[in-house]
């Protein structure tokens, strides 16, 4: 999502690519996530969290019905089609400076956030207290951690070690993201998010790494479950719009210090033509869009279940090289998309009623 250049999968792993917080659509006297028109006042007082309680206090991170709506699963796997789908696009960033790319790719973002909130009328609020230590911690570990792991890992591993690693989050988030929302993990999502591990790893491939090479892959695995994780607490105030402004304007704001401090005002200049439409696709679809539609499914479908979601990232990277001719999948390739799906399915349906994760 909000992967380096080259995502592989929401868990997507990319390959190496070379400030204030936007006044525009904050306020603080409406409900997060609602039509600016909306008083509010018609949202009790009691429904309000404190600053950094946890999500699962309220229906926007709670627990979800055992049949998901299909909005929020349509949603959630839009999100991980746009980033799976990038990595063809992405391939035209490896010889681009890294962090200044990622700082215009992120800045880029807050504009095309704030114009869209704008537009419908959405209210983002702004943080306070201990959110912003959680907004601060997903673009720390989500975005600009992530993306140094990938990187350094990368030297030290062949890419498809990184990108198991990462298919490894559903897991993670199935017994984790529960208890963030005081909740029990789910049996059923747990085998569900084994199986599509299983069949992520499948599509990935495998690889050989060092020591090193392990040890980032970890790293970007516990990146990559955190930029979902560390929103739970935060999505009942903030809501998907919310969220994803200030992890946005957060990580640009250290993206740029990064690209400042190591490549120089310069490493502007060298960027190519065919590198503003790979930059400007990253920043409107797999950054911007794919954000929202990603916070609304975890607020909508919880956070256990929407982890199933990423499996949809690799399939649809494997699916993007078919259609661009650029990758045949092999047997091994086409069973791990049927394994995915078979997870899937499994995990976010079933026929009883109730509360899943």
């Amino acid at each position: 999502m909000r992967t380096a250049p080259t995502p592989a999968g929401p868990a997507a792993v990319p390959a190496p690519a070379g400030t204030r917080a936007p006044g525009a659509a904050l306020a603080g006297t409406a409900t997060p996530g609602t039509p600016a028109s909306t008083p509010a006042a018609s949202t009790p007082a009691a429904s309000t969290p404190a600053a950094g309680a946890p999500a699962a206090s309220t229906p926007a991170a709670g627990a979800a019905p055992a049949r998901p709506p299909l909005h929020s699963l349509a949603a959630g796997a839009l999100a991980m089609v746009f980033v799976g789908g990038s990595v063809g696009v992405s391939h035209t960033l490896v010889t681009a400076p890294l962090f200044t790319t990622q700082a215009v790719r992120y800045l880029a973002a807050i504009v095309v956030l704030v114009l869209l909130a704008r537009a419908l009328r959405v209210t983002v609020v702004r943080p306070r207290g201990r959110e912003w230590l959680w907004l601060t911690g997903i673009a720390a570990t989500g975005l600009v951690l992530f993306n140094v792991a990938v990187v350094r890992g990368v030297a030290h591993a062949e890419p498809a070690v990184i990108a198991v690693a990462v298919a490894c989050v559903p897991v993670l988030i199935g017994v984790v993201g529960p208890l963030l929302e005081r909740r029990a993990p789910q049996a059923r999502v747990l085998l569900a998010a084994v199986v599509v591990t299983a069949g992520s790893v499948l599509v990935e491939g495998a690889g050989r790494a060092d020591a090193e090479g392990v040890a980032w892959a970890a790293v970007a695995m516990l990146c990559e479950a955190a930029f979902t994780l560390l929103a739970v607490p935060v999505l009942a105030r903030h809501g998907a719009w919310g969220v994803s402004l200030h992890s946005v304007w957060l990580g640009a704001v250290v993206f740029v210090g990064l690209g400042l401090a190591t490549e120089g005002v310069g490493a502007v200049a060298a960027l190519t033509p065919g590198d503003w439409a790979a930059i400007a696709y990253l920043a409107v679809l797999v950054t911007a869009v794919a954000f929202v539609l990603w916070y609304s499914a975890v607020a909508a479908l919880g956070s256990g279940r929407v982890g199933l979601l990423t499996g949809v990232a690799p399939v649809a990277a494997a699916l993007a090289g078919v259609a661009l001719g650029t990758r045949v999948p092999g047997p091994l390739v086409w069973a791990g998309m049927s394994v995915v799906v078979g997870g899937l399915a499994f995990g976010l349906w079933s026929r009883r009623g109730g509360k899943g994760s």
